[in-house]
């Protein structure tokens, strides 16, 4: 079984909306799947799967109301099985570590080709437990700047969650991090490279149990919500960020770009998938669904060579599906499907959503420059 948790650092980026629909691409293609909403207490990944809200789900098997075999769906979708979240728990904060592990024993003794964890928003330590089942997860963003940033600081709390859980509570690697974390005013502001040169010192043996299994982790990332093939750079800076501060690199597994056509299909009641195959949201669905069954064949990839690769492969993807976009806009007007006024409401949505995005990064770069005078002020 392959295991694919699916996170974001912030919600509203099209988290679940990529789990639906890449499950369901994955089924068509022949692989069984079982799709988790573990974004408990706020679940919804049934109305993005076009199903009536479930009677039961992991909530009502916490809470002993229903067996686990009962939590498990059919679906009406080719090989998709889905087991719901429900809100009978107000949120993952609330599970124990003996139903965390009895949860996850459950879920990997499903006899199937993936599991599709859709995980909640943020960097609770139980989400990123269920990210690290995987060496591979995905995380979800958009181009905005505070998407970008919570996707970064997601893998940042993800690689210092890996690393305690590499140290045995009393080794000295593990005092040496609660030693850096006492003598810095927070253990989050240093750098991977810098914390690990420290712990070698003190415990090399630990040290290099935490290289082993961080050099095996490489998470994968998907950028969603863009409108031009420049927002597709925003890629870029995360990764900088990953590999300079977190020693960590990340596979491209490409880019959605935005379309109304989710709108129209989730009031319909239909996975987007569904709705309109054709639509550019369906096929860069299918497009990840494709890389992610390709990458089972490649039993020692390279990962600096796969790497670089995806990140090309996803900005040549970003260009010719904005040519495509653009053609399909011409198309409309041509025919008369789409008005010249409607065309002129889009343009005036995008640049008010423009608007924003400039405020926001206004307020990121004030606060950025409090921070740095507040520093040197120390």
């Amino acid at each position: 079984m392959h295991i694919i948790p699916v996170a974001s650092g912030k919600g509203g980026v099209g988290k679940s909306l990529l789990s639906a629909n890449l499950a369901i691409a994955l089924g068509e293609a022949g692989k069984k799947v079982l799709l988790a909403d573990l974004d408990l207490g706020a679940s919804n990944l049934h109305l993005v799967l076009g199903l009536q809200a479930p009677r039961t789900g992991i909530g009502t098997w916490l809470t002993g109301s229903s067996d686990f075999n009962a939590i498990i769906h059919q679906t009406s979708w080719t090989n998709v099985f889905f087991i719901p979240g429900d809100s009978e728990i107000p949120g993952m904060t609330t599970l124990k570590a003996v139903q965390k592990k009895s949860l996850i024993r459950h879920l990997t003794a499903f006899d199937a080709d993936y599991l599709i964890l859709d995980l909640g928003a943020g960097t609770h330590p139980g989400i990123l437990d269920f990210f690290l089942l995987s060496p591979q997860g995905i995380i979800v963003t958009a181009p905005s700047v505070t998407a970008t940033l919570n996707a970064y600081l997601f893998l940042k709390n993800a690689v210092f969650r890996l690393m305690y859980a590499s140290f045995p509570k009393g080794s000295k690697a593990y005092q040496t991090l609660e030693k850096l974390k006492n003598d810095s005013s927070s253990l989050q502001r240093m750098y991977i490279p810098r914390i690990l040169e420290e712990v070698a010192k003190a415990d090399p043996a630990n040290a290099r149990i935490f290289a082993e299994k961080s050099a095996l982790f490489h998470p994968r990332l998907v950028m969603n919500m863009i409108d031009d093939p420049k927002d597709a750079d925003k890629a870029l800076k995360i990764r900088r960020s990953c590999k300079e501060y977190l020693n960590l690199d990340l596979e491209h597994l490409g880019v959605i770009y935005r379309d109304s056509v989710q709108d129209t299909a989730l009031a319909s009641r239909l996975p987007v998938i569904v709705y309109k195959p054709q639509s550019m949201i369906a096929q860069a669905v299918y497009r990840i669904a494709d890389k992610i069954i390709q990458s089972e064949t490649d039993a020692n990839p390279d990962f600096g060579v796969m790497t670089e690769e995806s990140f090309q492969s996803a900005e040549m993807e970003a260009a010719i599906d904005f040519d495509a976009k653009m053609n399909y806009v011409e198309e409309l007007i041509g025919s008369g499907a789409l008005s010249t006024g409607e065309l002129a409401e889009t343009i005036k949505s995008q640049q008010y959503e423009i608007s924003v995005l400039r405020k926001e990064n206004l307020l990121l770069k004030q606060k950025i420059t409090k921070a740095i005078q507040h520093g040197f002020n120390l």
